[in-house]
């Protein structure tokens, strides 16, 4: 034996373990800061420009995607409220009675309300000035007869830069809040009419426009003539005999291609 005991074996490794574990020592706190960027466990986060308008409303939520709706006190007890549980809304002090995005903003006038007030619209439109670039008037019909207010205030949009929306109950009212809030970073093209790029698709949807031949008819028709030139001058006999275009459709489909744009006028 060397004269070595176990316990100085033992404690030698342990020893050197925890001076391995030891963490750093810095001379000040910048130091220590920078040390813990290097770190696995620094995560950078970045914040939105606070010069920026509505950052603060940012920050609060989180992203500008999940911003708010933001309601005037105004409103405080309208029961369209109970119906914007899509997204999220709080009270702000704010010209419009609703403001769905950085450039969208509504003000909701009820007809009944209309009726008793009539200059009220007025007056809320010049606390709203110019601002905002979409600006829609919410209007519940409530009224038994709404045509000759609702011929007012739609003159009243027309002159004021208004997109007039007309909504029939309360639910159907939050449901247009929320549907503007929703779409508020979508593209436009997601509501334009979607055109067919194709020559072949076009077709198939000129065909379609003809009562009773649907998409399956139309290609079956153009599968089996080759273009809408020999389908003019095919006989109606023959259009018949397409699997399941059938006499009724022919009939239809010949009579539309060929009966003329204008109607001849009778002479005298």
């Amino acid at each position: 034996m060397d004269g070595t005991s176990d316990d100085s074996i033992s404690r030698t490794p342990k020893k050197a373990n925890e001076a391995a574990e030891e963490p750093e020592n810095f001379s000040n706190l910048a130091d220590a800061l920078g040390g813990l960027k290097k770190s696995k466990f620094y995560e950078k986060v970045t914040f939105p420009n606070s010069s920026k308008p509505g950052s603060s409303k940012l920050l609060r939520s989180g992203s500008a995607k999940f911003n708010p709706v933001l309601v005037s006190p105004k409103q405080r007890g309208n029961p369209l409220l109970k119906h914007i549980s899509n997204v999220p809304w709080e009270f702000e002090e704010i010209s419009p009675d609703y403001v769905m995005g950085r450039t969208t903003c509504a003000l909701f006038l009820s007809l009944r309300y209309h009726n008793l007030n009539p200059d009220y619209i007025h007056e809320r439109l010049k606390l709203l000035g110019q601002e905002y670039e979409l600006r829609v008037l919410l209007i519940q019909v409530d009224t038994s007869d709404p045509h000759h207010p609702l011929k007012y205030l739609t003159r009243v949009s027309l002159l004021a830069n208004l997109t007039l929306m007309l909504a029939w109950s309360p639910q159907e009212a939050g449901q247009i809040i929320e549907t503007y809030k929703i779409y508020e970073h979508k593209p436009p093209d997601m509501i334009m009419e979607k055109t067919e790029a194709s020559s072949y698709q076009k077709l198939i949807s000129a065909l379609t426009t003809i009562r009773s031949i649907n998409r399956t008819d139309a290609a079956t028709l153009l599968s089996s003539f080759g273009s809408l030139k020999k389908i003019l001058s095919t006989s109606q006999d023959v259009l018949s005999l397409c699997p399941g275009v059938g006499p009724k459709k022919a009939s239809q489909l010949y009579k539309v291609l060929h009966q003329p744009f204008l109607k001849e006028t009778k002479r005298l």
